[in-house]
């Protein structure tokens, strides 16, 4: 009798701690070409720490690095707001905060190509 009990407070507790975090997805393409972006440096800053086994430095931030296919999974993080920096070669560095709310998430990034250079000496000549 008692493990029943046990068993169905764990059932109905198990879903609230589920609920509190996401598997986030983020997807990089190119704004010109709508090309995927592979090996761009996507970082990821939380508000709210990870600190699953109440380490001495939490992690605060994930950096990872886009697939051939331009996406990166990230393993379950807590809900709430991010910070999501985006670096790669030949493209304007992308920062935006995002809110995290539902179980699984997808986000597409699209980047910009890095804009001309001005010079005022190139102007006089």
């Amino acid at each position: 009798m008692r493990s029943v009990r046990l068993t169905l407070a764990l059932l109905l507790i198990l879903p609230l701690f589920a609920a509190t975090g996401t598997r986030l997805t983020v997807q990089v393409n190119s704004a010109t070409t709508g090309k995927p972006i592979d090996r761009a440096s996507v970082i990821i800053r939380f508000k709210r720490a990870l600190n699953p086994i109440k380490m001495k430095h939490p992690q605060t931030n994930w950096e990872t690095k886009t697939s051939q296919e331009g996406s990166v999974s990230i393993p379950e993080i807590p809900m709430g707001e991010v910070t999501i920096q985006v670096i790669a070669p030949h493209y304007q560095t992308f920062g935006d905060v995002y809110t995290l709310n539902q179980p699984e998430q997808t986000i597409t990034i699209k980047l910009n190509p890095p804009q001309p250079q001005y010079s005022e000496d190139a102007k006089s000549k």
